[in-house]
């Protein structure tokens, strides 16, 4: 099953980007045998201003035909790491080809494409920097992987 992050804004060279390349290379390795992965990024920029709108249908673009959408919002469900583990295999295990994972801009996700999703996703009632979340995700996928691996990363 292909993993896509889909997100709004371009990360330039710098510590985030050095951890989502780590954070993903990790993944790439231990899913690989799991049927999880390859991960692939998507980055999409609204450069005329359209706000959420714009942005949504940017990144509707970058979603592969008959993916499972995940979004990330704040207002979304809290899984954790094992639950998430669970969700990415259960969706494998039945079928499931792509699962894309959606990050917005600044201001968040339009509400309509919000509501197209499979499942929201939060990372807590705290509101995270676009950019830090690809960095969070990043580090869950690979932490699931490594769950569904029996690999000793996790230790809950």
């Amino acid at each position: 099953m292909r993993l896509h992050i889909c997100a709004v804004g371009r990360l330039r060279a710098g510590p985030e980007r050095t951890l989502i390349d780590d954070y993903l290379t990790r993944c790439n390795r231990t899913g690989r045998a799991l049927g999880l992965g390859p991960v692939s990024e998507h980055e999409v920029e609204d450069k005329k201003g359209g706000g959420m709108a714009a942005e949504a249908a940017l990144l509707q673009r970058t979603l592969p035909g008959g993916a499972r959408l995940v979004v990330l919002d704040e207002r979304g469900k809290t899984l954790s790491s094992p639950r998430l583990a669970e969700t990415l295999a259960d969706w494998r295990d039945t079928g499931t080809q792509d699962v894309a994972f959606a990050i917005g801009g600044a201001d968040g996700l339009d509400a309509e494409f919000r509501g197209d999703a499979d499942l929201a996703l939060s990372f807590g009632a705290m509101v995270w920097p676009h950019m830090l979340v690809r960095v969070m995700l990043a580090e869950q996928l690979y932490r699931a992987a490594s769950i569904l691996a029996g690999n000793p990363y996790h230790r809950a």
